[in-house]
Formats: structure tokens, C-alpha cells, sequence
């Protein structure tokens, strides 16, 4: 439940930067709210843009690094804060942090957090966040809480998904955590309807920034450093997309032709609906369905920018008889909901929002989408089911299950120089050639 915070002002005002940061920080730890939300309406809450590059770091780095500084606070603290201030957690959280992980100098860090308490609102807070980061700056490790679990802080994640992770990965788990904590590269998508990917190489390089191709993804590039979508040659007028690389497989796996008609089911934000139709041009036949019609909004602002058309529709992939013309599709792309475990390094908020019951809920949401979906196939036509997750609840167990209760259901064998092959799919681990973890099946529907 979210706290309420009568303090902090609408976002037509401004906060110091490290109230902004507190701000944000408390709205997705202890208000549930999604970081890439909460970031944007932060974000405005600062006056000055400069300061926009050190917002973003340290939002995301404490995030990050949560369970660790979470252990290194109730070392430095004599005992808890009352949930009412709990902003002040946040303050000192990112204090914490700017003084481990960032460059700006330790009197500065604990003058301006100092400052921050005012504009929060928590005047009274100004003598313990002093006393807490001046004494950080003493110490040069706090001792551990003997509550905290020693996996949590060590590894950044919580217990829960640390052991689903490394039942599953027994020799992988290791290197997903450490990869969940890193910073994803920015990987770009070329529209190769407009660019060679040779060819909007040169246009970065002229522009200074360095680039490298992906052989994983044919239209992928990754830069070297990331930057701002405004800094990217032609990202205005759709010359170029910013898209994990490993979510630009889905596309091609799915072997779509301009003849087919052809569903993106949970469509939302579009980055697979807009590579799908770079590929085979402005086609008609193309429904992008999604349940949430805020998020449809995103699909259609990027067909605008890309100067592409397709039919949009929302509507409840379960619930076809709502949306569905009784028109059999070719080829659907389900990019089913999932735990999101195989982007955490993008959306470090997964950590803390992710419940062990949410799983199982998931899965059937999972299978009820694909079991509805499937009648909607036409014979010889081919569903390709994809998640961001490397649970192989939500993956491979799910479509086992699900091909052994249709014999009309066949699992082609995937090959590629990426992830690993399973029985019925393909799974990437998250880092894997510089990729978030995804996995995929390509199924074909026998008549």
C-alpha cells in the first residue's frame, strides 16, 4: 500500500535532487510503484535538466544494490523508522549509495541529504541523516543486521528468487544474479526498410558515438555508451528503434509473410509489432491486441513515428469471442505476461515487486492465453509463445505441458548462435551475448 506523503509537492514544482531521488525511491519501494513511472514524474520534480544524468544513476543503482545497503542501514541505526518516514529510508538509501558507487564528494553527498529533509517535509531528520552518513563515512563496513539474510545482500536479490533461480540454473545462477545487477547496454534496432545496418553505423560514428553489430540479431547495434533517443541520428523520423536485442528475435522466428494475416497479442508497447512490420512493410493484416488501452496508446505512438499503420485493438486475449472475427490468423506472436526475471537489470523494481505467489498466477494466465489463442490459429499456421523470464514454469514446463495435451502441436526446433535449446524452445540467460534473459518456442499447428 502506498504511503501517503502530504509533504511533497505536485509536479508542478521543483525538490532538490536528493529529495527528488528520496521522492522517487519511496513512491517504488514502499508505494508499489512501477520505476519507469516513477522515474518520469520524479524527473520532472527537478529544476535543473543537468542534474537529470545523476537522478537516473542514483534511482537505479539503489535499486540495484537495495538489499545490501538495506543490510549496511540497520547496521548504522539504533532501530527502525516508523513507516510514516519511511522517505527518510529513501534519503539515507541513496546516500548510502552515492557514497559507495558515485563520484560526487562525501561532504557534498551528506550536506545535501542534510538539506533534502527540509524539502521532504521531515525537518526533524536532519540531525540522524548527518549522524547516519558521516558515520558511514567512518566505518568502512557497517556491521550486518543478524536478521538480514546473508544471500540477499551478497547477491542483491531476494531469497525467494535466489533459490528459484539457482534450482533452476544450478550452473548458471551465479552469473544471472551477478548479471541482474549490471547495466544493460543500449541496444538499437536499425529500420532496414530505410538503413543498412552498415549504413546507420557510419551515420553514429559521424555523429561520435561507437557502435557494434550483434550477429545474434541481424538489425542490431549496441552502442558502446549509452545516450539519450534524441542524440540518435533519424530517431524522430523511425530511422532507428531502441529494442533489447534479444526481444528483436521474435520477428524473424516468427516467419511472417506480407500474405498472412497475422495477431501480436499483447502487443504493448509495440517494439516486436513495429519490427514486424519493418520486415514485411505496411500490411493490413496485422492486429496488434492488447488489454490495457493506455498502453495501446504507446503502440500507436510508435507506428507514427516509424510511418507505419496496423489495426489496433484492445481487448482480453483469453476472451476471443470480444474481439475475434472467427478469421483464422496464419502467424501470432503471444509475448505472453510474465515474471519479468530475464530484464531485472532493466527494471531493478521486479526485485521488490515480484511476490513467490505471483508466479503461479502468472502460469495460468500463461496457459489460458495460449489454450485461447491457439483456436485462433489456421491449420499449418505457425504461434510463436515468448517471455522475458528464465523461470522454466512460465517456459519450457508450460509448453511441455501444453503440447502434450495437443498432439496437433508440434515444437519446431529452433537453431541460432544464441541462448541454449531446450525441448521445446530456445532460452537465453540474462547477459547472455550482452541479452536480457527471454525464452521461445515456435509451434506449429498440424492439421
Amino acid at each position: 500500500m502506498a504511503i501517503a506523503n502530504a509533504f511533497l509537492p505536485e509536479a508542478s514544482t521543483t525538490l532538490p535532487l536528493r529529495a527528488a531521488i528520496a521522492d522517487c525511491l519511496d513512491r517504488v519501494i514502499h508505494g508499489g510503484g512501477s520505476l519507469s513511472r516513477e522515474i518520469e514524474f520524479s524527473r520532472q520534480l527537478i529544476g535543473d535538466p543537468r542534474e537529470h544524468g545523476f537522478f537516473q544513476e542514483c534511482v537505479y543503482g539503489t535499486l540495484r544494490e537495495v538489499f545490501s545497503l538495506r543490510q549496511q542501514l540497520s547496521g548504522l541505526m539504533k532501530k527502525p523508522l516508523r513507516k510514516k518516514e519511511l522517505v527518510i529510508e529513501c534519503l539515507l538509501l541513496s546516500g548510502l549509495y552515492q557514497l559507495k558507487a558515485m563520484s560526487a564528494a562525501p561532504h557534498a553527498v551528506v550536506n545535501a541529504s542534510v538539506s533534502a529533509c527540509e524539502a521532504l517535509g521531515r525537518p526533524w531528520a536532519t540531525g540522524l541523516v548527518n549522524a547516519v552518513l558521516r558515520n558511514a563515512l567512518r566505518q568502512a563496513k557497517a556491521p550486518a543486521s543478524p536478521n538480514a539474510p546473508e544471500d540477499e545482500a551478497r547477491w542483491n536479490h531476494p531469497q525467494w528468487l535466489i533459490g528459484k533461480i539457482r534450482k533452476a540454473w544450478p550452473a548458471q545462477w551465479e552469473q544471472i544474479l551477478t548479471a541482474g545487477n549490471t547495466h544493460a547496454p543500449l541496444t538499437l534496432r536499425v529500420n532496414t526498410r530505410r538503413n543498412t545496418v552498415a549504413a546507420y553505423a557510419e551515420r553514429l560514428a559521424i555523429a561520435g558515438l561507437e557502435a557494434e553489430p550483434m550477429p545474434e540479431s541481424p538489425s542490431a547495434l549496441m552502442l558502446l555508451k549509452p545516450v539519450s533517443v534524441n542524440a540518435l541520428p533519424g530517431f524522430s523520423e523511425g530511422d532507428v528503434s531502441v529494442q533489447d536485442a534479444a526481444a528483436q528475435l521474435a520477428a524473424p522466428l516468427l516467419e511472417a509473410a506480407p500474405h498472412h494475416r497475422i495477431l501480436d497479442a499483447c502487443a504493448a508497447p509495440g517494439g516486436k509489432t513495429m519490427h514486424l512490420l519493418e520486415l514485411l512493410g505496411d500490411s493490413p493484416q496485422l492486429l496488434a491486441l492488447d488489454i490495457s488501452a493506455e498502453r495501446l496508446a504507446s503502440v500507436e505512438a510508435n507506428a507514427t513515428r516509424l510511418g507505419v499503420t496496423c489495426q489496433l485493438r484492445q481487448g482480453d486475449g483469453t476472451q476471443r469471442q470480444d474481439w475475434w472475427d472467427g478469421i483464422a490468423f496464419d502467424r501470432i506472436l503471444l509475448d505472453a505476461p510474465c515474471s519479468g526475471t530475464g530484464v531485472i537489470r532493466r527494471h531493478p523494481d521486479i526485485k521488490l515487486h515480484r511476490q513467490p505467489e505471483d508466479l503461479a498466477a502468472m502460469v495460468v494466465m500463461q496457459r489460458a492465453l495460449l489454450e485461447s489463442l491457439w483456436t485462433t490459429l489456421a491449420p499449418t499456421g505457425r504461434l510463436l509463445y515468448a517471455t522475458c523470464s528464465i523461470l522454466p514454469m512460465e517456459n519450457e514446463q508450460l509448453v511441455a505441458s501444453f503440447c502434450a495435451e495437443h498432439p496437433e502441436a508440434e515444437a519446431v526446433a529452433l537453431a541460432g548462435v544464441w541462448g541454449r535449446a531446450t525441448a521445446h524452445g530456445r532460452q537465453i540467460l540474462t547477459g547472455e551475448h550482452q541479452m536480457d534473459g527471454f525464452f521461445y518456442s515456435l509451434l506449429v499447428k498440424h492439421e
